[in-house]
């Protein structure tokens, strides 16, 4: 038997871990007491890992299609029977697509290697789980401080009141907030006289927790936001404080803001004007303050301009860069420091010219680029942890557009339902066979710290790691062209001297089993910035002009009568946990929340079978009727969906679900960032029963 110290590598919470052994057999993962981050904290997920390191449906080898079969094939053949496929429909005039799914953000070693597979597959834009995701975050930073990854982090340690917009960090861990044990950081803010406000369309975990929660019509969170500002001002409450000298284009700001009526923001958003002001009168009564926005506000139509306002009233405010507001970390390796500060608009996509954003395509593109004919066409897909089929708005068109490739290749450990459409799939191997370091999530942790956790032990005879895959396949796909690549990147050296160049050494952080506390965040600003004159910008035009033209004009179109929002719940990560026993069992979580009102009003019963139905398509799915859910809002989780044609995922089988994404619309986006707007999906339901009669008699 043998005890190793880990880092759970599945959400961005990065709890510590023990995990005991048996040769290569999990015996039992608890959470490690001496981690100075989670402090012994484990959810669910964590114990999970032994059920993904030991997974019988876990493919061992690459595989290919032949027919509507698979078959075994070694490495190397596999490889260059891709290069050489590849060189053909390059040489045809066809194009690829590369797909990044976010398993590559908790994956150091891969995330150094996808550069030389763009460059192999000669592709300007990526697509990624990003932009159903988290790229307005980056956007609007990359806009206000002049660099995408300075991301202002909530000092949940030190802060008097958190105010959480469409963020639910008891089922995420935190989510672009890493935040280990956030229920007891909650619980600790509360009792030394903090104060927790929840502000989201539906009474989630959190907010069964908080002091108070609002609900909110989904998607109108810049109503709100600005709602709140003007409150701010017409109370004398603006006070940005040191922050002043460092803001370019305040005036500018509150020209455009005060064009607003404070009665017509209330309307849209379903506030009491009183209420907004009671809620502005806490904000800015000068206690330490922290204003965080999350994925019900990012997957919105307006997502971009949502979180530059959250910023703006945390700078308006002087919570922006204060002890107990929101601030900026010093990392051990900085991320912000190393790389570029991003970009957005440099080239736009093929067929709907939407502009790149820090170097990628909009996913709900990918679908028409694939399906429209002529110059740039793409006829190859690579798909690197991915399973856009399922998280991609309009799945189901997606699905059918790459039936159409000439080539796919999926890196992906599963047949799933992505992967099950690849002519190849490059399977890796189980992750604690793998290093881990919190490369991108340590830079946006509660408080500053490194950890990094060896493999516990190399990879069975024939298997790979991710990275090994990606830099052997770039390589094949380069040769086959005649191309030359650099040799591939040794992972650990690279994060040695990205830690050296911070003042440690990989050797140094490794020495602490347990993590490396390096402190709290502490006031960063002007130097932390990125912007030429090392001021904050204010009032960046494309959001001046999304503020006063598309927010503006369609501010009192009516709403919906129903609308879809998501949900995410502790045992689950998007849809790759879901052939995890212990994370499957249990009551069945894909259902649909309803209000008692829209239930009622709809002949719809609690546990009844419902039809939900949209532009895009239909599905169907138990309903559970309840009052954590506001009137004229329905949820329905992501990440299941596991009954398409070829998945062989046994345990997600046997209760597959329905995908969320089979009813959100490719057409409904933030323009700014390319976002989907996961938010707000039109919808109709109606029993199931009413539905197929209906149906027979038509």
């Amino acid at each position: 038997m043998a005890i190793h110290t880990r880092t759970c590598h599945i959400c961005e919470a990065n709890c510590g871990l023990l995990i005991e052994t048996d040769g290569r057999r999990v015996v039992s993962i608890r959470g490690d007491a001496d981690d100075p981050i989670s402090r012994g904290h484990i959810c669910p997920k964590g114990n999970a890992i032994a059920d993904l390191e030991a997974d019988p449906d876990r493919l061992t080898g690459p595989m290919k299609r032949v027919g509507d079969s698979w078959v075994g094939i070694d490495w190397e053949t596999a490889l260059a029977e891709i290069g050489a496929r590849f060189a053909g429909i390059k040489a045809a005039g066809g194009a690829a697509a590369l797909y990044v799914g976010n398993p590559t953000a908790h994956d150091f070693a891969l995330g150094m290697q996808t550069g030389a597979l763009k460059k192999a597959l000669g592709v300007r834009g990526v697509y990624s789980a990003s932009t159903v995701d988290q790229m307005p975050h980056q956007l609007a930073q990359y806009w206000l401080y002049g660099h995408n990854a300075l991301f202002p982090i909530p000092d949940i340690e030190r802060t008097r009141h958190l105010v959480i917009l469409g963020g639910n960090p008891l089922a995420s861990n935190g989510s672009v907030w890493t935040v280990p044990d956030v229920k007891r950081r909650l619980a600790e803010m509360q009792a030394r006289g903090g104060k927790l406000t929840v502000i989201d369309p539906r009474r989630s975990e959190t907010a069964g927790i908080a002091d108070a929660h609002h609900f909110i019509r989904p998607g109108s969170d810049p109503a709100l936001l600005i709602a709140l500002l003007l409150a701010l001002d017409d109370a004398g409450l603006v006070q940005p404080g040191r922050l002043l000298p460092m803001l370019e284009g305040w005036d500018t700001v509150w020209a455009a803001l005060r064009r607003f009526r404070m009665d017509d923001l209330a309307r849209a958003c379903g506030w009491d004007v009183a209420a907004i002001r009671a809620l502005a009168a806490e904000i800015g009564n000068g206690e330490p303050t922290a204003v965080y926005g999350r994925i019900g506000v990012s997957t919105a139509e307006f997502g971009t301009l949502a979180h530059w306002l959250i910023n703006l009233v945390n700078i308006a405010t002087g919570n922006l860069d204060r002890v107990g507001g929101v601030m900026f970390s010093s990392p051990a390796i900085d991320i912000a420091g190393g790389s570029g500060p991003g970009s957005h608009g440099r080239f736009v996509s093929r067929v709907s010219g939407h502009p790149e954003v820090m170097g990628e395509f909009p996913a709900v593109s990918l679908a028409e680029e694939i399906t429209t004919p002529g110059d740039g066409q793409v006829k190859a897909l690579v798909v690197i942890a991915g399973n856009p089929v399922l998280s991609v708005p309009d799945g189901g068109a997606l699905a059918a557009a790459i039936d159409g490739l000439e080539l796919m290749v999926s890196i992906d450990p599963m047949l799933t339902a992505t992967s099950a459409k690849a002519d190849y799939v490059l399977p890796p191997c189980g992750p604690l066979a793998k290093d881990h370091y919190p490369l991108l999530l340590a830079p946006i942790a509660f408080r500053n710290f490194a950890k990094f956790s060896p493999a516990l032990w190399e990879p069975l005879p024939g298997q790979k790691r991710d990275w090994e895959i990606v830099a052997e396949l770039a390589r094949a796909i380069a040769a086959a062209q005649g191309i030359s690549l650099p040799p591939a990147i040794d992972p650990r050296a690279q994060l040695d001297r990205m830690l050296q160049k911070g003042g440690r050494s990989l050797a140094e952080v490794a020495a602490h089993s347990h993590g490396l506390d390096l402190g709290p965040h502490v006031e960063r600003l002007p130097d932390r910035l990125f912007t030429p004159a090392k001021r904050i910008r204010c009032a960046p035009e494309p959001l001046m002009a999304d503020l006063t033209g598309r927010f503006a004009d369609g501010l009192a179109a009516p709403p919906p009568d129903l609308v879809l929002i998501g949900r995410r719940h502790i045992r689950s990560n998007n849809s790759w946990l879901g052939n995890a026993p212990r994370l499957a069992k249990g009551p069945d979580k894909c259902i649909a929340l309803i209000h008692p009102d829209d239930a009622a009003a709809r002949g719809i019963g609690d546990g009844d079978d419902i039809t939900i139905t949209s532009a895009a398509g239909r599905i169907s799915v138990p309903a559970r009727v309840t009052d954590e859910i506001m009137p004229g809002v329905v949820s329905v989780p992501h990440g299941f969906g596991h009954s398409r044609p070829g998945v062989r995922m046994a345990v997600a089988g046997a209760r597959p679900g329905a995908s969320h994404n089979d009813l959100t619309l490719r057409g409904r986006i933030d323009v700014l960032s390319g976002t989907a707007a996961l938010v707000g999906t039109p919808i109709t339901i109606a029993p199931s029963f009413a539905v197929a009669a209906t149906a027979v008699a038509g």
